[in-house]
């Protein structure tokens, strides 16, 4: 599933051809993703002018000079084409702007979602409602995690992966950080003393920026909008690397934990 990293990515890469330019064509090319398409996003759309983009936690959001904004997921393996050469079948809603360029909202086991509401009510999107911080933001430091986790006895993997505790972390990116903070992803989340938590701040935001930088990690269906792949995978720490070496040279291994893989060193992790 595309995570923060994949979100952001494909944000950055739609700004050069989204902003300042105006929708000529506004074509869902079925009636559904994950939900229904708004019943009247393309009467919404056509002709308005996009004047921003930004993305909340995985989300993307796509504002207009109408005072509308649409709220975008790319669910299990979405990913938006830019001037793609054909249009295929899952190529699912086809935005095209009056400098002539084309975007194709492709979501082949249609998981995604796209959603369309007045700008001044996205903080009232459900999805947002109880969301917690971004973290990316100054607003996400130690001290807010701690008041987070304060008599929490769950596992710090899955607070972390909690969207109510932070926003936008995914599975993959919460065990790299845990690795690099030297956390045991089963350690009960309000045991965590504050240099520890200082730590993982740290390196949650470090992981995330070198994601970015990195365009983000590619697996299965996701690339960036230019039809690149992300290659953050060249530098996982434990995901997806079961039985190989740590960089303490002790093995890594990997466990189930609600239905996902949980990949950590037992030497290095406390």
């Amino acid at each position: 599933m595309p995570e923060l990293p994949e979100v952001e990515t494909t944000v950055r890469g739609l700004v050069p051809v989204l902003e300042g330019r105006r929708l000529e064509r506004v074509e869902p090319r079925r009636a559904d993703l994950r939900r229904a398409f708004p019943l009247d996003l393309r009467q919404r759309l056509t002709g308005a002018r996009i004047i921003g983009l930004a993305r909340r936690a995985k989300y993307g959001l796509i504002d207009t000079d109408r005072g509308d904004t649409m709220i975008f997921h790319l669910g299990m393996s979405g990913k938006w084409r830019i001037d793609p050469a054909e249009i295929g079948a899952h190529d699912h809603l086809l935005l095209e702007t009056d400098a002539g360029r084309r975007l194709a909202l492709n979501d082949p086991r249609r998981f995604g979602s796209v959603d369309l509401m007045p700008t001044i009510e996205v903080a009232g999107f459900e999805a947002f409602v109880k969301m917690g911080p971004e973290p990316l933001d100054a607003a996400f430091n130690a001290r807010a995690l701690g008041e987070a986790l304060a008599g929490r006895t769950a596992p710090i993997k899955a607070l972390l992966l909690d969207q109510r505790v932070v926003a936008g972390l995914g599975n993959i990116y919460v065990c790299e950080a845990l690795h690099m903070a030297k956390i045991a992803p089963d350690r009960a989340g309000g045991s965590i003393t504050k240099p520890r938590l200082e730590a993982l701040v740290a390196a949650i935001k470090a992981v995330l920026a070198a994601a970015i930088e990195a365009g983000g990690s590619s697996l299965r269906d996701y690339a960036r909008p230019d039809g690149e792949l992300g290659y953050f995978s060249n530098q996982w720490r434990v995901y997806g690397r079961e039985g190989e070496p740590c960089h303490c040279g002790a093995p890594i291994r990997r466990r189930a934990d609600s239905g996902r893989s949980t990949f950590y060193c037992a030497a290095c992790q406390r």
